[in-house]
């Protein structure tokens, strides 16, 4: 699998919110006041500060997700793989916080099956899905091959996971299709979002696509550098703080 497939995916919402930023509607205008229900303005992203402790994973659950995502992600000649990227630590804040607990998303049930397009429709949380998924991958890798995942080859983890995408793998506690998706989304977000979440550690992710980061406008480029190729450093929010 090469790291741009993996994060192919991901690049339609950069591309998006990228001209979004740009092409903003003339007759847009700020409001301010109203009926005084949002008082309280949302709390600023923290920081990723200590790369080096886990605050969610085990050590033995983020050598195990590290080996996973470095498949989906490999190091090549275009850059670093996800582990060094940063993704498992990505991951592992991610997971403590609101959306490892899924804060935003209606979980009372009844849980009903959707129709493939409509996605999971499970009522566990992110955080549940990966402690049951991770112990669920590692007994099946044991069950069928006398070892941990950690322990099989490239090919076997490269077969391995493809059986999870195609859901031909059966876990009893999730299902291994819906937990690759979530693998993937995640390696996918941990390689392109704003270093300061922890990931896309030198800003790998975004010197490899050329996306720009946290610029506030391009008009610079665009008026005098018409029909150029812009040469643009990426710039993190940590930055810009």
């Amino acid at each position: 699998m090469k790291r741009r497939d993996a994060l192919k995916g991901g690049l339609v919402l950069l591309a998006t919110s990228t001209l979004a930023s740009i092409y903003k509607p003339a007759y847009s205008k700020t409001l301010v006041g109203g009926s005084g229900l949002w008082k309280a303005q949302p709390p600023p992203p923290l920081a990723v500060v200590d790369s080096s402790r886990l605050v969610f994973l085990t050590p033995d659950e983020a050598k195990l997700v590290g080996a996973i995502f470095d498949v989906l992600i490999p190091a090549d000649e275009l850059g670093m793989g996800a582990t060094e990227a940063g993704c498992v630590t990505f991951l592992d804040h991610q997971l403590a916080g609101p959306f490892g607990s899924a804060a935003k998303d209606y979980k009372l049930g009844p849980v009903v099956e959707g129709l493939p397009q409509q996605g999971p429709q499970s009522i566990a949380t992110p955080a549940e899905i990966y402690r049951k998924g991770l112990a669920e991958l590692n007994r099946f890798s044991k069950k069928k091959f006398d070892k941990t995942f950690l322990d099989l080859d490239e090919a076997q983890k490269i077969g391995f996971l493809k059986n999870m995408e195609n859901g031909t793998i059966d876990f009893e506690t999730v299902k291994s299709r819906d937990f690759f998706t979530l693998l993937l989304q995640n390696v996918r977000e941990g390689y392109l979002a704003d270093p300061m979440y922890g990931g896309n550690r030198d800003m790998v992710g975004w010197k490899l696509i050329g996306f720009p980061g946290a610029v506030y406008d391009y008009r610079d480029w665009i008026v005098s550098k018409r029909g150029q190729k812009i040469d643009v450093q990426p710039v993190s929010l940590l930055r810009t703080a």
